[in-house]
């Protein structure tokens, strides 16, 4: 069958997740695979703009699966936001015979993406993201990198917590999302969990959990907080105003987003790059590839961009259970 596309381009933007990488190597392989030819564009959008790019093949791409950050770099493009930048990029595409354009990131990305397809470019995105908040798909690139990392520090924390029998108030990323930290806080133990969707009186959820921990007998207390429902050192200072503990903060930040993808977000990201490869391979542009109960699937930018994703309820029941808040 002959197919729609001859040329594709594939890039990183937004904020770097771990698997990015293994995401680009198989957009690279598949498009290969398909006798496509694949051009890397470096820096994002904004790449486009300024036609940063080179040309990919497998050797390019082989024994990158396992590294961290990615290989074409990303950026934010304030110029691609306006109409100008946009016309630039898609001269970019037009000028070097892309028919394709594969975007790996976040809503912003996407919304970048469904820009460009205004201009006539087709195009594919691929969700990474620590966060796990792209509305459409169960699963975005990087979660469960991101993840374990943030477990093996709260473990070793937890360590020396125990030992000098202190408090730890832990933030890690989620500014608008707290999938990490709910899924973080479950994988831990912690005594307490915060996120921006579900807001905790903190007399109540803090400090009485805290309290009643002590009184169960404990004498270390794990505070887990999402960077999105409220500082961490400030919360550490409450709670020392309000128990008389010496709390220690320790905010997670970057280390969350580097070090080697796991098992499964590289395998997430080959399948999903293989996905959108055969989206553009058929003629389809403004699409995005989601994780659907084990399956690849492709939506319409725009309506995945419309769906609501809330808090696990079900996981945050569990996690009720477990802290015993209210």
């Amino acid at each position: 069958m002959e197919q729609a596309v001859k040329r594709i381009g594939v890039l990183t933007s937004g904020g770097d997740a771990p698997g990015m990488n293994a995401a680009v190597r198989s957009v690279v392989r598949s498009a290969i695979a398909r006798g496509i030819e694949c051009i890397g564009i470096r820096r994002g959008l904004n790449g486009l703009i300024t036609g940063d790019f080179i040309k990919l093949d497998a050797d390019s791409v082989a024994h990158t699966i396992n590294r961290g950050g990615t290989i074409l770099y990303t950026a934010r493009s304030q110029e691609f936001m306006t109409l100008e930048g946009q016309k630039k990029a898609a001269a970019t595409c037009k000028l070097l015979g892309l028919e394709g354009i594969v975007g790996i990131g976040g809503d912003g990305t996407f919304r970048g993406l469904m820009a460009l397809s205004k201009q006539g470019i087709s195009v594919a995105g691929i969700p990474a993201t620590i966060d796990n908040d792209i509305v459409c798909t169960d699963y975005t690139i990087g979660f469960d990198t991101a993840a374990n990392t943030a477990v093996e520090a709260i473990d070793r924390l937890r360590d020396t917590m125990q030992s000098h029998e202190r408090c730890s108030v832990v933030e890690v990323m989620g500014r608008n999302a707290g999938h990490l930290a709910l899924y973080v806080g479950l994988a831990t133990g912690a005594t307490v969990v915060l996120v921006p969707e579900e807001p905790v009186n903190f007399n109540e959820g803090v400090v009485e959990r805290i309290r009643q921990a002590r009184l169960a007998g404990k004498t270390h207390f794990m505070i887990v907080v999402a960077e999105g429902a409220g500082s961490a050192v400030e919360i550490g200072e409450k709670i020392h105003e309000t128990l008389g503990l010496d709390p220690r903060v320790t905010i997670l930040g970057h280390i969350q987003r580097g070090g080697t993808p796991t098992a499964r977000d590289r395998v997430m990201a080959t399948r999903m790059g293989y996905h959108a490869v055969e989206c553009l391979a058929a003629g389809k542009t403004n699409r995005v590839i989601c994780a659907r109960n084990g399956q690849m699937v492709d939506l319409d930018i725009a309506e995945g961009l419309k769906m609501k994703k809330g808090i696990n309820e079900q996981q945050y029941e569990v996690l009720k259970a477990m802290t015993g808040i209210e």
